[in-house]
């Protein structure tokens, strides 16, 4: 429960850049927007020690409940949503940095029917996705036709699970790593393909099968990575957007993501229990 009807106790799950950057943000302008840390678990909780103060390492994921969040947001790894993404939702809200868990149909319908039975919301931060709200609104006026979604990086920001990228060189150009439904995408990427769940999730008839993902190496982009969306409507309507989101050498997550992250979590103050895109 919350400490005060205007303060949400934020529970972090997860301490690589995206967590680090939420954590130093909630401890240094959460209090004045009515944010609190209530706990920061790592799985290696040595890397916490010296950047968080002791009283929040939370060294046991299994005990959380003690910590009594509002919020618990996830930001290291689909297998913590497998996991705990049902006890967590049991207990708080749930904001799930790793969406591309979702494309598991058993998960996904468990996920959503926890959010119904304790009335609490599982929220999807938008990432890098260009409209999704947008997107959303089609989806559920009817008018949502296809969805069709590129991502390009550098090789050295890919984190596959196959070794389809481990022959790569420098100044090799561009390669198609995979075309197909998104469905099938986010088992090979899970890192990399979180915006791609975020637009399944909001094109929910189409869903992670019908909603087509597409994942580039593209040597030249060693400043920034680039996101295309192909929206489809009736009657020949369509959007296409390019977002080209500044990001270092080996960066899984642009760093206009992380503000975009941040505003995401902003709006977790309760929706009803339900499946929230933000």
């Amino acid at each position: 429960m919350a400490t005060d009807a205007s303060t949400l106790r934020i529970g972090v799950v997860g301490y690589g850049h995206l967590g680090v950057f939420l954590v130093e943000k909630i401890l240094r302008d959460g209090p004045r927007l009515g944010l609190i840390l209530s706990f920061v678990w790592n799985r290696n909780p040595d890397k916490l020690k010296g950047s968080v103060p002791a009283e929040l390492i939370l060294k046991d994921l299994s005990s959380f409940a003690d910590r009594r969040s509002d919020v618990i947001v996830e930001v290291c790894h689909p297998h913590i949503v497998r996991k705990f993404g049902v006890h967590f939702l049991s207990q708080s809200h749930l904001m799930v940095g790793s969406p591309s868990a979702l494309s598991d149909p058993d998960l996904n319908q468990k996920l959503c029917q926890a959010s119904l039975q304790h009335a609490n919301t599982l929220y999807v931060p938008s990432g890098a996705l260009w409209g999704g709200q947008d997107i959303q609104r089609m989806n559920d006026s009817g008018t949502l036709k296809a969805l069709f979604i590129r991502m390009s990086k550098h090789p050295s920001c890919f984190r596959l699970t196959g070794d389809i990228l481990t022959d790569w060189t420098e100044g090799e150009g561009r390669r198609v790593l995979f075309s197909g439904s998104v469905a099938e995408l986010c088992p090979l990427a899970p890192n990399n393909v979180n915006t791609m769940a975020a637009a399944a999730v909001a094109a929910g008839t189409l869903g992670f099968t019908g909603v087509r993902g597409e994942i580039v190496s593209d040597t030249k982009l060693r400043d920034y990575h680039v996101v295309e969306v192909e929206v489809t409507g009736p009657d020949g309507f369509s959007v296409n957007t390019v977002r080209r989101n500044p990001a270092n050498l080996g960066a899984v997550t642009g760093t206009a993501t992380y503000n975009s992250f941040w505003n995401s979590l902003l709006t977790c103050k309760g929706h009803g229990g339900r499946v929230y895109l933000c």
